[in-house]
């Protein structure tokens, strides 16, 4: 199975996602240089109150610090500094009784020759232990071996400390001081790595599980749509007048596709080429806006942790079955499971963010509290959408700050608010060079949105209020106020969280579509007036636009169908034209011009259909897509030749009057009725390929016989005529091309008949 090439639209998303997230992150790292010097001063004054040799004075100063600052890593790293200064003090009682304080730091310390001379073995003893255990932590070499005499300043305290407990006449002079300066080191780096993580591990999680979520939704899409292409077709087929079906249409197509952008962007395409109305394609976009919110939905299962059994299983299925359906299920199961793994990745690029005071207060602007508040965060939300053109991805990044306590829930719910203007982006996108219609099915997709956005903020305090009442009502935890370092379930706090994004989005969506589904047809008449019709008469027709329904090949190869039967009715066209201008005695110009631009027409409608679908059979499509593809091709090409015929038909009977040779009334009415004959064989073929009757080859055949034996016939008759009458050769020539011509078409049209029923 072939992997399926990027189209236009999706190539910038992962340049602008890395670009947007990498700016997000320097911005925030770039908070952390600025540095509060209130601490400092205060510990400034604070340590000139104490004398230079007052252990007990340090330890308290370091104490104190620690206590009340020890959130702060200005605050640990002063602690430390006393603990330690602290630790570096001890006493020593002589003979006499009387007690003798010195500092280890200092060097030419007389107390320090004496202890060493007294207690060598037990400090050589001491420090050996203390570098095994430091060659262990280290995983070096044994150390070297030193004599008190050669021990650094720490070497100094640390083994004083080991023996010290042991010996009356040596004591610290603060017992706590070195286990509370390891105490304070071990949190000072543990709150060091947490405020100060590392961005590119943190930007490269982000970003690789971003990608690989998105390629999860990919995956289940086509895996979706490729076991459910059938009644995804049919679904298209009901999307009539009847806005409530177009609605239910958008809604579930888009469940299946999983992407409310893919939808709309074919709606455009269809609008653009003659298959939907513009009231009909208002109702499958507002249904697309609902459908899109399955996603969060999905999130919402708890399976998270399963996310790599699932990829496991699904591939090895993939992998080693033969069977297509069951190869394309599991490649849906593997979206499933990626799209997890995904989202736990992102999660533990954006978990360190969560409590550091930089990011809380640079997150802090994002603040849905006030009305302006909740437009700063839509506004960035469609900002990140309309860079990306995915909604999937933005809501992805939304649900990973959200559920990791990054961000509260209300600005989530209302950067999903944002989120969903910034996915017009797409489909207006998608408009540009389009019919005039087209451009009024992409403008409706961007009003309804910022018109229903606009109307949520105003009312956005009471609409989550409403939302965390549902989600406390169902899961037992209002998501409003909700604080990740109060919770002590990770879990559940991600699965309510997410659950109240889910419903957010959804609960707009459906709201806004209720208030203007019954007002399509009235948003219709008012885009046609304020989006009129340019000067030029427009034809729909493939533009480069449709190579974006690639992304759905179920629906990619039904409007490339419905190209076929508007190519079976231009060559219908062309008959009628071509039985008025024989009958003609001077064939009116205005009837030639029509036919011979139609021919023009059906030649480019061929190209650009079969360079479509070598661009979507190019793509990892199912073998049901593929195959009839390749009829479709076929079919493409014997409709061109079918003009071309009716074209020579036209062209032998100016031949005629050019040089004014008549058939007797006779011949031409042999030739009427031959052509009236092939004409019904037309409209029967373009019938079948509109409703795929593969059945219809045996009628084709045998009204085809019908033809050739009616055609051979009118030829006989006339080389019979030519022994009692003598007749310009220009003329036999002529009628017996047109007669030739007649069965060439009736041979092409039974060959879309055989490609219909599969056969070669």
């Amino acid at each position: 199975m072939k992997i399926q090439q990027m189209t236009p639209f999706t190539f910038p998303v992962f340049p602008a996602l890395f670009f947007s997230i990498f700016f997000m992150f320097s911005t925030l790292a770039k908070a952390a240089s600025d540095v509060d010097t209130s601490l400092a001063d205060i510990y400034a004054e604070k340590k000139t109150t104490i004398s230079a040799d007052d252990a007990k004075g340090h330890f308290d100063l370091g104490y104190w610090l620690y206590s009340k600052h020890g959130k702060s890593l200005d605050g640990l790293s002063y602690a430390k500094k006393e603990f330690e200064t602290a630790a570096e003090f001890f006493e020593l009682k002589d003979a006499d009784g009387s007690i003798q304080k010195f500092n280890v730091t200092d060097e030419d310390s007389a107390a320090w020759n004496s202890i060493a001379s007294n207690y060598k073995e037990e400090l050589v003893v001491a420090f050996e232990s203390l570098a095994l255990e430091k060659t262990k932590k280290s995983k070096t070499k044994e150390a070297k071996r030193k004599q008190p005499g050669e021990f650094s300043a720490e070497e100094r305290m640390m083994t004083l400390h080991k023996i010290a407990d042991k010996h009356d006449e040596i004591t610290a002079a603060e017992q706590l001081s070195l286990s509370m300066y390891k105490v304070a080191g071990d949190k000072y780096k543990s709150l060091d790595k947490k405020m100060n993580p590392d961005y590119w591990a943190m930007l490269f999680a982000v970003i690789g599980g971003l990608g690989i979520f998105l390629l999860g939704m990919k995956n289940m899409s086509e895996g979706v749509q490729a076991v459910a292409g059938n009644r995804i077709r049919k679904m298209i087929s009901v999307a009539t007048d009847n806005r409530f079906a177009a609605t239910l249409t958008g809604v579930t197509v888009t469940c299946l596709v999983q992407s409310s952008s893919i939808t709309t962007v074919i709606v455009v395409g269809f609008v653009n080429s003659g298959l939907m109305l513009l009231h009909q394609a208002i109702g499958v976009i507002m249904g697309a806006n609902i459908g899109t919110t399955i996603t969060g939905w999905i999130l919402v299962l708890k399976i998270g942790k399963y996310g790599l059994p699932i990829i496991g299983v699904a591939v090895l299925c993939y992998l080693l079955s033969k069977r297509e359906k069951v190869q394309y299920i599991a490649l849906a199961f593997m979206g499933l499971g990626l799209v997890f793994f995904g989202l736990e990745l992102m999660k533990n690029g954006f978990k360190p963010m969560a409590g550091v005071p930089m990011f809380e207060e640079a997150f802090r602007m994002f603040d849905a509290g006030t009305y302006f508040g909740v437009l700063k965060c839509a506004l960035v939300g469609c900002l990140l959408t309309f860079l990306v053109q995915s909604s999937s991805a933005t809501l992805g990044i939304t649900i990973g700050l959200a559920s990791t306590g990054v961000i509260p829930y209300e600005t989530a719910a209302a950067l999903v608010l944002g989120e969903n203007i910034g996915t017009t982006i797409t489909a207006w996108l998608a408009s540009i060079g389009a019919t005039t219609v087209a451009k009024r099915a992409a403008y409706f997709h961007v009003l309804f949105n910022i018109i229903g956005v606009l109307w949520i903020t105003a009312v956005f305090a009471a609409y989550i209020k409403l939302v965390g009442g549902f989600i406390e009502g169902s899961m037992g935890h209002n998501p409003i106020g909700l604080v990740y370092a109060d919770f002590s379930d990770k879990l559940s706090y991600a699965a309510v969280v997410t659950a109240a994004i889910a419903a957010t989005h959804t609960g707009f969506n459906v709201t806004n579509t209720v208030i203007f589904l019954p007002f399509a047809k009235v948003f219709a008449r008012v885009l046609e007036k304020f989006v009129p019709e340019g000067k030029v008469k427009e034809v729909p027709h493939l533009t480069h636009l449709d190579y974006r329904m690639v992304e759905s090949p179920v629906i990619a190869i039904e409007q490339s169908k419905g190209e076929l039967v508007k190519m079976g009715d231009g060559i219908a066209k062309m008959m009628d034209w071509a039985y008025d201008i024989i009958q003609q005695e001077e064939p009116d110009e205005k009837d030639l011009k029509k036919l011979f631009h139609r021919e023009e027409v059906m030649n480019n409608i061929q190209s650009e259909v079969i360079h479509f679908l070598t661009e979507l059979m190019s793509g990892n499509v199912p073998y049901s897509i593929s195959e009839e593809g390749r009829i479709q091709v076929r079919i493409a090409d014997e409709f061109e030749s079918v003009s071309d015929y009716i074209s020579a038909v036209v062209k032998s009977n100016l031949t005629m009057k050019e040089k004014n040779l008549k058939l007797t009334e006779s011949q031409m009415n042999d030739q009427l009725k031959l052509h009236g004959l092939v004409k019904d064989y037309l409209k029967m073929i373009t019938h079948a390929v509109e409703v795929g009757q593969a059945e219809t080859i045996s009628k084709a055949k045998s009204e085809g016989d019908a033809i050739t034996h009616q055609a051979k016939a009118i030829r006989n008759s006339y080389l019979e005529s030519l022994a009692e009458n003598k007749v310009d050769p220009h003329l036999t020539i002529a009628y017996s091309s047109t007669l030739n011509s007649y069965r060439k078409i009736k041979d092409h049209l039974l060959n879309v008949a055989e490609a219909l029923a599969g056969e070669k």
